[in-house]
């Protein structure tokens, strides 16, 4: 016969108490998506915003892509400081890096707004909405765009929103591992087992539930993956599938194949035989144009159809004119031989180049539309909307400044301003360089402003006389006899007279100039150093021009162009 305890007093160890209910299991929370399984959804749910936004761009005509516009956004709104640090540090590859870094950015972004969504998923289309309004403002800020530039942008914004709902609620869940309780009445201090915390409560355990828990856990994980690997995939077609129709539908290259350009009424004079000074190290005289530098602000080459191009020329003009690509090359067309020069091109840089380039002098175009007297700038305008400002007296007086259609015998390169640029000799690049030029609008530099000087460069970019040692190379170690010391000097439109070598800060000492090719053409030099002192050695070099040496002030590219002599260090025995 069971007696009842007396009331109040102390059940006995392991009895339960009649009237107590059991105990609710202590629980870990909601499972949780782990962090690598959310950050993938969201580089996924990426890739397919890029992806969809890329093939739209190309079905709707945009100018450009998403990612493009971005980065062409954050290259216009660059600080000129910032610039140059790109340009000094990366040089030509410049554009590359930025994109590298923009898509890296990107990712990262993207692998936040799925651990953010994994959470709450307000959080996370908030970062994927943001992100498709920065590309779509930035698709409308660019030049000459309309409403529809914006469409790529909101495709796929849409887009990533869907995969990324559609990834996010297929994200396997950790299980919490089972958690002993201790009890107060547990004299062994093992607790009883609680169970899974997403075991729901009511509900028993049978002895197969361990297992059948990790095979639920690895079959959830096998299909989100599965589902991320194939929106990846379709998102990195996607991509694939508009660059392949960007370069279909924008096939210039084969329509610049097809080109045969007329015979210059006027052809450049014969190069002389001497103008390269034959010395290992020292480039060659004539630039090839696969090793011409390229320094512009597009992300993109624009791809230009010559039989649809003209230019306009308008502004302060008694007559506007627009000229067509068939009026072009049925012009009078003149060769002549133009080093151009960047104003980023530091003290011994290599953002220089020479070639032979036909095209119309410029002066003949604005001699019909005959400027006004109170005009002293020509606005040049790309078709992606770069301007540069050029001084008028630059474009009318006897020097070849050209409409260039044709380099090294060729038409343009594209990415050299195919089908017409210009090519001014004595400014530098960022006042005269216009590539892929379209328009002409003569004014004044008290009413406009153009790209650069809009960021703080000087609105006149004469080039400087600079000078450089190609070799021997800084650091280099060089045996005790005779040396030679060779190089490159440059004063377009107005010559290189006279090229001068210092050794350890001693006397000038007047090197060899090779042939002139013209005072719109560099000239290389060449000084025979007898090194005979062991030892640590600096050699430095000016060049000058008809006005005399050029300045030994040293000066960084800020706002119109380095100065100062170049020199290098050697190490003799």
């Amino acid at each position: 016969m069971t007696t009842a305890a007396p009331e109040g007093a102390t059940p006995a160890p392991g009895a339960a108490h009649p009237s107590t209910p059991p105990a609710p299991r202590p629980s870990d929370g909601p499972a949780r998506a782990p962090a690598w399984a959310a950050a993938l959804a969201g580089l996924a749910a990426g890739v397919v915003t890029v992806g969809v936004g890329s093939l739209v761009a190309i079905v709707a005509g945009a100018p450009t892509d998403p990612l493009v516009a971005v980065g062409a956004a954050f290259v216009d709104a660059t600080p000129a400081w910032l610039k140059e640090v790109a340009a000094s540090t990366f040089g030509t590859a410049d554009k590359a890096v930025l994109m590298i870094g923009e898509a890296v950015v990107l990712a990262a972004l993207a692998a936040l707004a799925g651990v953010l969504a994994a959470r709450r998923w307000a959080w996370g289309a908030a970062v994927v909405v943001v992100l498709g309004l920065v590309a779509m403002a930035a698709a409308l800020g660019r030049p000459d765009a309309s409403w529809t530039a914006m469409i790529p942008s909101f495709a796929g914004t849409v887009a990533g929103l869907w995969t990324l709902k559609a990834l996010v609620d297929r994200l396997p869940r950790d299980v919490t591992r089972p958690r002993r309780q201790r009890r107060a009445d547990d004299p062994t201090g093992r607790g009883e087992d609680t169970g899974p915390t997403d075991v729901p409560e009511g509900q028993g355990r049978s002895a197969d539930d361990g297992p059948a828990t990790e095979v639920t856990r690895g079959t959830d994980r096998r299909r989100f993956l599965q589902a991320a690997g194939v929106a990846t995939a379709l998102g990195l077609v996607a991509v694939a599938m508009g660059r392949l129709a960007g370069a279909a539908g924008r096939a210039v290259t084969a329509v610049r194949d097809t080109i045969r350009l007329p015979a210059p009424r006027t052809a450049a004079p014969a190069v002389p035989a001497g103008v390269d000074v034959g010395a290992d190290g020292v480039g060659p005289w004539a630039t090839p144009p696969d090793d011409f530098y390229r320094i512009d602000t597009a992300l993109v080459v624009p791809q230009v159809d010559p039989t649809t191009w003209t230019l306009r020329v308008h502004g302060l003009v008694e007559q506007e004119v627009e000229l067509t690509w068939d009026e072009l090359l049925a012009s009078d067309l003149v060769e002549a031989w133009v080093t151009l020069c960047c104003v980023s091109n530091p003290v011994g840089g290599d953002l220089v180049g020479n070639q032979r380039w036909l095209g119309l002098p410029v002066r003949e175009v604005l001699a019909r539309a005959r400027p006004l007297g109170d005009a002293d700038m020509v606005l040049s305008r790309s078709a992606d909307g770069w301007t540069a400002s050029t001084p008028l007296a630059a474009l009318t007086d006897d020097r070849d400044a050209l409409l260039a259609v044709g380099m090294d015998g060729a038409p343009l390169p594209v990415a050299h301003g195919f089908p017409v640029r210009l090519v001014v000799p004595g400014l530098y690049g960022y006042v005269s360089a216009t590539k892929w030029v379209t328009e002409l609008e003569v004014t004044r530099f008290a009413d406009a402003t153009a790209y650069w000087t809009d960021r703080g460069w000087s609105p006149h970019g004469p080039v400087k006389t600079q000078s450089r040692i190609d070799v021997p190379g800084d650091g280099a170690q060089l045996d005790a006899g005779e040396v030679v010391v060779a190089g490159t000097a440059w004063a377009q439109h107005r010559g290189i007279t006279r090229v001068q070598v210092q050794v350890d800060r001693g006397p000038w000492q007047d090197a060899t100039l090779a042939d002139s090719g013209g005072i719109d053409s560099w000239r290389q030099w060449r000084w025979t150093w007898t090194a005979t002192e062991p030892g640590r050695h600096e050699l430095r070099v000016r060049a000058f021009d008809p006005d005399g040496p050029q300045t030994g002030a040293a000066a960084g590219v800020l706002p119109d162009g380095a100065t100062g002599y170049d020199y290098v260090q050697v190490q003799v025995g």
